[in-house]
């Protein structure tokens, strides 16, 4: 007999990968950012049956509330996501088919291999308080991850700096003329 916490797992991977294959399959622009905001919400699930209380809040504030309202607002700006329908699937598509595929049994061969699928994990060492700070530490040490941090960050910049200008009514002259979608 299934536990609630391995129910509402289950839910939560469910809605995680049908939302995951809405916002790749869907045909509004709009739409697709709204499921990546379910995808994201069934990881902070995951987060918080991980007993990763901060991790589920950081997955929320930045990815859910940041990044993903960011996307709807610039997708939103554009004048041709508003005015027409885009075309999401490339021609090359069996080729992306193809590795997915390759993807999916190579992880399945590792979950395969795994020694004991009912084990359960180790308790942790560390409190909840140490875990943190060990977190916090490491986001700024040199030798850990403030490279990736940063680089993410200029990436986000870059970003925002590439929304804006699409969303740029183009400017001859004196005059500020829209592009004609």
């Amino acid at each position: 007999m299934l536990s609630l916490l391995q129910i509402a797992f289950l839910v939560a991977a469910f809605l995680t990968i049908v939302s995951a294959i809405m916002v790749v399959t869907t045909p509004s622009m709009v739409h697709a950012a709204l499921w990546l905001i379910l995808a994201l919400a069934g990881a902070a699930v995951f987060f918080i049956i991980l007993n990763a209380g901060f991790l589920a809040v950081v997955q929320i504030a930045v990815y859910i509330d940041a990044i993903a309202i960011m996307i709807i607002i610039v997708v939103m700006l554009t004048e041709g996501a508003t005015r027409q329908q885009i075309r999401q699937v490339s021609k090359t598509w069996w080729a992306a088919a193809i590795a997915a595929i390759l993807l999916f049994v190579g992880l399945i061969a590792i979950f395969l291999q795994t020694p004991s699928l009912i084990a359960e994990a180790p308790a942790l060492v560390m409190s909840q308080d140490a875990i943190l700070e060990d977190l916090g530490t490491a986001l700024v040490d040199v030798n850990r991850y403030i490279i990736p941090f940063e680089i993410a960050s200029v990436l986000l910049l870059a970003a925002l700096i590439g929304s804006i200008m699409v969303a740029w009514p183009l400017v001859k002259g004196d005059k500020k003329e829209e592009v004609e979608a």
